[in-house]
């Protein structure tokens, strides 16, 4: 392994924050666009809508495939080649499953697409990299933002798409999309140089090495996950409900509630700066406060739709601008890791989400949405009570240096070990 090279210029200006927030947001909207088709293409290919949802099974595994396996190279590689590389691998993908011919070719065309279409993941700790310290939380903040706009819009697009052209033409203008941005973040991100060199199976081991080293990175990733586990077991939930008496409301209806929570996520794009102030473990616990206040609310609104609007907005806005401030406060950990620190990330949140996606649909089915707001309640008690352990003083991380938790960035050099 070699010495860390000079760091790169700061030259994160809010052109490019922008190019990075769309690029990355349209990265990971690859994963959605067929969620809500399944139902077009399981008739267009012959299949039942049941075999139809592996299609979403299939992207999601891909997706959690390429965070461990590829975005751990952003730490090896020259990211102004390997972020364009990516999106054309992806687009290819895209273009292949506009044009599969049958549901077992668009199957592995998707699971294609998963793999590669993680560029969004190495864009948001290069974004950290490029940032200075003083604005490095509003940044990634911004960055972030655009991830989770990509996530809650996709699903809107595509249908409103498929209505009009076909559920193949999402796919197409998909595909050039990211040809587009492709040359553009080629043409924008400033030439790199490597971080450090390690050999591929070391480098890939080193993503739970640094996580066990680093106690203030586990801390965190406990939060992370804990966070996504209600996010999902909240939307999975929602769909149950709204789907149901009192409201049988159609799937195009219950996509609009995806609305409500964009307008939490644009609330929550200015957390970053918060983290910037010095302010990260507080608001760290005041989002912990208000998603324990919504679950409440939420116990009470199973037939309203103006209290699950409210908790809705409230819910996503602080648990967005809970992983904001977690995935800034992890990249201020080290320097030289971002990318395998934003991978040991993603993979916990995935492992989260997956878990709360399952819980909801074993609550459903013991007690329905109360027994799913007592669930959400009792994850935020356990979140804040981790989160009140977590700060009583700084945490000791490798070598004996320490991260005050409140402080945008370590307390000692932490960021030239790889």
């Amino acid at each position: 392994m070699t010495a860390r090279p000079p760091a790169p210029p700061q030259v994160m200006s809010r052109r490019l924050t922008f190019l990075f927030a769309v690029a990355a947001g349209a990265a990971v909207g690859n994963l959605y666009w067929a969620q809500p088709l399944l139902d077009f293409i399981a008739d267009d290919l012959g299949a039942s809508t049941a075999i139809a949802g592996w299609l979403v099974t299939a992207s999601q595994l891909g997706y959690a495939a390429g965070i461990l396996l590829l975005v751990p190279l952003g730490d090896v590689l020259n990211r102004r080649k390997l972020i364009p590389i990516m999106m054309l691998c992806s687009a290819v993908a895209l273009v292949l499953c506009a044009v599969a011919p049958s549901f077992g070719v668009l199957l592995l065309a998707i699971t294609v697409l998963g793999v590669t279409t993680v560029s969004g993941q190495i864009l948001t700790p290069l974004a950290g990299d490029l940032a200075d310290e003083a604005h490095r939380g509003r940044v990634v903040g911004t960055v972030v933002s655009g991830i989770l706009t990509g996530i809650l819009t996709s699903r809107t697009i595509s249908g409103l798409v498929a209505d009009t052209a076909g559920w193949r033409t999402i796919f197409v203008l998909a595909a050039a999309v990211a040809v587009i941005l492709a040359f553009l973040l080629y043409w924008a991100i400033p030439p790199l140089a490597p971080k450090t060199r390690v050999a591929y199976p070391a480098l890939i081991a080193s993503v739970a090495a640094v996580v066990l080293r680093e106690r203030s990175v586990r801390w965190t990733l406990v939060l992370a996950a804990t966070g996504f586990a209600a996010f999902t077991m909240f939307w999975t939930a929602l769909t149950f409900l709204l789907s149901g008496p009192p409201f049988h409301y159609p799937v195009s209806v219950i996509g609009l509630f995806g609305l409500g929570g964009l307008a939490g996520a644009l609330a929550a794009q200015r957390a970053g700066r918060l983290h910037d102030r010095g302010w990260s473990l507080p608001a760290t616990g005041a989002t912990w406060g208000l998603t324990l206040i919504a679950f409440l609310v939420a116990a009470f609104a199973s037939r309203s739709v103006v209290l699950i609007l409210v908790v809705v907005v409230v819910l996503d806005a602080a648990l967005q601008a809970h992983g904001i401030l977690s995935q800034t406060r992890v990249f201020a950990v080290s320097g030289d890791a971002r990318s395998r620190l934003n991978t040991a990330y993603v993979t916990c949140n995935f492992i989260g989400g997956a878990i709360g996606s399952a819980a909801a649909a074993v609550l459903w089915s013991a007690g329905g949405w109360t027994a799913v707001a007592i669930a959400g309640v009792a994850l935020s008690c356990f979140a804040l009570t981790v989160w009140a352990a977590g700060r009583r003083g700084p945490l000791v991380v490798g070598g004996g240096a320490t991260v005050d938790l409140a402080s945008p960035t370590p307390s000692a050099d932490t960021t030239s070990r790889a």
